[in-house]
């Protein structure tokens, strides 16, 4: 493993996985009041998120911060390429 990201949780999911697992665990509607942003909140989809997701940091690291306080059996297992073996 990379050692830059030996300790990123985040290391191997896409944004994409991310917000999928947010969505499919919190609605669009709770997303929306949980992060403020127009994206979530007025006719929201993964491909116009994932546009402003990805270049607007400020919103992009409070949507990975939400994703990491998901519950672990939600997050789901980790990519096959983190998988020791």
């Amino acid at each position: 493993m990379d050692e830059t990201q030996a300790g990123n949780p985040l290391h191997g999911i896409t944004l994409k996985i991310i917000l999928d697992r947010l969505v499919a665990h919190h609605g669009w509607e709770e997303l929306g009041q949980r992060i403020d942003i127009r994206c979530f909140t007025h006719q929201p989809s993964i491909a116009s998120s994932l546009k402003f997701l990805r270049r607007t940091p400020w919103a992009r690291d409070k949507v990975e911060a939400l994703y990491l306080r998901l519950p672990r059996s939600t997050a789901g297992p980790p990519p096959a390429s983190r998988l020791p073996g």
